[in-house]
This record gives structure tokens, sequence and C-alpha cells, in this order.
């Protein structure tokens, strides 16, 4: 089994820290289609302010076709090729009406490594590359991003982690070594699992920490709760009230600032 992708050193902790948590009102559809093409619609209340997409999603043979409108007529559009040759994928995206937004990229995946590189279709393109080496148990990778405009590296990054199926952990350098993150995960039981992230910033000695849990009700029913060091505390319920739709609501309160208003939020989630 191919290591993780460079994106994915941390994930379950963040996830579990982070995922899903929303302070605004949300709504989304998903229409599915077995003739290959599904069709999403999105909106987002955020203060008196709605935004809101919809995209659709057509898929033949090993060639998926994204495209995306939103609120503000622009058009995203992304074409993705699976398996173009063995272990590869490639994706090409733009956005209608901005002529420079094009950009290619091509992963690579074998049983020792996972690799994901872009560049920009435009006269000055910056160049991302990551990548990362290992195996299912340990992956050991980095991240760089070069801006042709100005010929510097405006990222560069790098990570280790260690997954098995109870717990996971990961220590990543970033922004450009300037900030050391650590996280940790850990499945207490099957029904409960609980997450750690530190970071430490060199130039100010500054850390920050975020603890968070997470517990399954029964099959329908799942909570969240997190703590961080900054005095915020938060929540979040979610129930599948039919099958494969979602109500999810969040909540967030600054212990620190008892007389600013608390945060609160509700995701509904609706796939026929």
């Amino acid at each position: 089994m191919s290591p993780s992708a460079y994106s994915d050193i941390g994930k379950r902790a963040r996830d579990l820290l982070t995922k899903d948590y929303n302070f605004d009102h949300k709504f989304t559809l998903s229409v599915p289609s077995s003739a290959g093409v599904g069709l999403t619609a999105t909106g987002v209340k955020k203060d008196q302010i709605f935004i809101g997409d919809i995209s659709t999603q057509y898929r033949s043979g090993n060639t998926i076709v994204d495209v995306k409108v939103d609120t503000y007529s622009n058009v995203s559009t992304k074409v993705t090729v699976e398996e173009a040759l063995p272990g590869i994928k490639t994706a090409l995206s733009f956005n209608i009406p901005d002529h420079k937004s094009g950009k290619l990229d091509v992963h690579y995946n074998n049983y020792h490594a996972a690799v994901n590189s872009s560049i920009g279709l435009n006269p000055t393109p910056v160049l991302d590359f990551n990548g990362a080496i290992g195996n299912k148990d340990i992956s050991l990778g980095g991240e760089v991003s070069f801006d042709t405009a100005s010929a510097s590296f405006t990222k560069y990054n790098a990570g280790i982690s260690l997954n098995k199926p109870d717990f996971s952990a990961a220590l990543t350098l970033m922004d450009k070594g300037q900030t050391l993150k650590a996280s940790y995960f850990h499945t207490v039981n099957p029904s409960t699992a609980v997450a750690a992230e530190m970071t430490h910033r060199f130039s100010s000695y500054e850390n920050r920490f975020m603890i968070g849990s997470s517990h399954t009700v029964d099959p329908i029913t799942f909570v969240k709760t997190r703590f961080c060091d900054d005095g915020k505390v938060g929540m979040l319920y979610q129930k599948e009230w039919r099958p494969k739709s979602l109500v999810t609501f969040s909540a967030e309160h600054d212990t620190k600032a008892p007389d600013a208003a608390s945060k609160f939020g509700i995701a509904l989630a609706l796939k026929p």
C-alpha cells in the first residue's frame, strides 16, 4: 500500500479538531445520478451576505469533468483523467473570466511514494511540488512552492507521520522552518477518539495548543468538543436525520471574553 499524500500528514487529528465546525448558515443539496452526472447546490449565509454556487460532475470511463458556477457568475472547470498512465492522474483546471487561472496538476502514486505537482498556465507561473515516501504505517515528505515572477521560494515545509489503526502521530516543520507543529490522534474505543495539536514559533517563542474529542452516541448521532489555549470552547452536534442527509449544529464561546456573544452555526446537507 502506498504512503499517504503529504497533505494527509496530521490529517486524522486535524479533521477531529476542525472538520464540520461551521459558524454560519449553510445548506447543501446533492443529487447523484446513475447516468454519471451529479448535481450539487450550496448556499452559505455569512452575517447579511449570501454566497452560493451550483456544481455538476460528469463521469465517463476514467474522465471526470467538474463545472461550478457561483453567485458572482464565475465559472470554474476541472477535467481529471484518472490512470492516464499506470499510477498517474492528471487534472486541468481554469476559471472564467480569469484567463490567467489555468493550472495543470499531475499526481503519481506507487507502493513507496506519492507525488503531486502543479504549474500555473501563464507567463509567470507558480510551481508547486509535494511528495511523500514510506508505507501505510510511516510517511516522510515535504512541499515547496516556487514563484517564477520573483524567482523565489514562497513555501517549503517538511513532515513525518506514524499511522496505526488506533492512533496517529505527526510532526511538521512549517512556515519556511519558523513553526513546528506536533499532532496526535488516538482511538480510545470504537465510539470515542481524542486528538491534540501543538505549535511552536521559533521567532517569538509562542506556543499554541488545541485539544478535542469525538464521540458516536449511536449510529446516527455524533458529537465533538474542542478547547483552544486562547480560551475558546467549541461543541458540535451532528445527526443523520434521514439516510445520507445530515444536520450539524456548531457553537463556540470565548471564555476569556465573557461579554462577547457566542457563535452559533447550522449546516444542512441533503442527499435524496
